[in-house]
């Protein structure tokens, strides 16, 4: 389960970097040339916009409940005991260690 939402983050991920890199910025950014080309002129201007920060918006919701359905399946799998035994090894490990002086 944990495999198949680190999956879907990082596709989610990928799609929201690319979403923000269309959009329009100060300076005109990528949104100029290749959203025109990609949507066949359709998405161009107001709609272009509007439709590109409604996308982030969603896009940016499923990467934070994504994020907490993570550790929420962390926090109740073998992951997080694996990582608590981890490091109760080693506080035992160092307290058992004699100290030099």
């Amino acid at each position: 389960m944990f495999s198949i939402l680190l999956v879907l983050l990082i596709i989610v991920a990928v799609f929201m970097i690319g979403v923000i890199l269309l959009q329009k910025s100060e300076g005109s950014g990528m949104s100029g040339s290749s959203a025109a080309a990609m949507f066949g002129g359709a998405l161009t201007g107001a709609a272009a916009g509007n439709f590109l920060t409604k996308l982030t918006a969603w896009l940016s919701v499923i990467f934070f409940v994504l994020c907490a359905l993570m550790a929420l399946v962390a926090s109740k799998s073998n992951i997080a005991a694996q990582q608590s035994s981890l490091v109760d090894e080693i506080v035992l490990q160092e307290n058992q260690q004699p100290i030099s002086e």
